[in-house]
């Protein structure tokens, strides 16, 4: 399916990218997990700046058969070395079941988390979870294109739906399954950024009336558009007619970060 409908409803984005689960397993094993239990954007400015977290851990965790390619990874650590002054970011991988499930809800994706996270903040070491699946978000409609790549869902935790990627970059001869993972892990890490007004303060309003917590500029790696399998096929086109890998921040969403503790 080569022609897929922009969605940019945004299917409760309130939850999407503002949901704290609640967990009451804040020190199982001796392990301190209530700051990785926060709400999305919280930790911004620790992400951003080095004042207090020096390094970040990245934990991609992923299904058997849906791992990332390095090559998208490798571009997510550029982009987090070129947006943050963290002095070492380290990715480890954990292989894990399948859950068995036709799709996921924001809901049991968090539950798996809580089952299969190891790594949490210590010391100078911020830890960051990302969760690779091989089932779709439950509210996709495939048929009518309408396919979401990823989600975040707490200050440190996000969702790439690896299996829609990869049906998406199948149906596509001109755009690589390396390309939509990288857009869409710097996208939705730009929400862990806090972009946009999502923890970190615009400093000149740029966010979409129609997206909340997306932003307004054309082409931007914040629109709402990339969060969706027409959209991201669209500007990544226009991406690559730049001579661009991927769509890049614009100056607005760089001047924000930059305010709050990046580069």
């Amino acid at each position: 399916m080569k022609n897929y409908r922009i969605m940019v409803v945004l299917m409760a984005l309130a939850f999407v990218i503002g949901c704290s689960k609640n967990n009451d397993d804040n020190g199982t094993n001796g392990i301190d997990k209530s700051a990785n239990l926060k709400t999305t954007g919280a930790s911004a400015n620790d992400i951003l700046s080095n004042t207090n977290f020096t390094k970040i851990l990245i934990e991609a965790a992923y299904v058997e058969g849906f791992r990332p390619t390095q090559a998208a990874m490798d571009n997510f650590v550029a982009f987090l070395t070129e947006r943050t002054f963290k002095e070492e970011i380290e990715v480890i991988y954990n292989a894990l079941p399948s859950p068995g499930e036709e799709d996921l809800t924001l809901e049991e994706i968090a539950d798996l988390e809580t089952e299969n996270r190891t790594a949490y903040n210590d010391g100078e070491t911020l830890a960051i979870y990302i969760y690779f699946a091989d089932a779709p978000d439950v509210d996709d409609v495939e048929a009518e294109g309408i396919v979401t790549l990823g989600a975040v869902y707490r200050n440190t935790s996000m969702v790439i739906y690896e299996s829609t990627i990869q049906f998406l970059a199948a149906s596509s001869s001109l755009i690589t399954d390396i390309e939509i993972e990288t857009a869409t892990l710097n996208h939705e890490f730009g929400h862990l950024f806090g972009l946009v007004n999502l923890g970190t303060p615009a400093i000149n309003n740029h966010e979409d009336v129609d997206a909340e917590n997306h932003c307004n500029v054309v082409n931007c790696l914040m629109r709402a558009e990339l969060q969706f399998g027409g959209g991201m096929l669209k500007m990544l086109k226009v991406a690559k007619a730049k001579g661009l890998a991927v769509p890049v921040l614009d100056p607005e969403c760089i001047l924000d970060l930059q305010a709050n503790g990046g580069k």
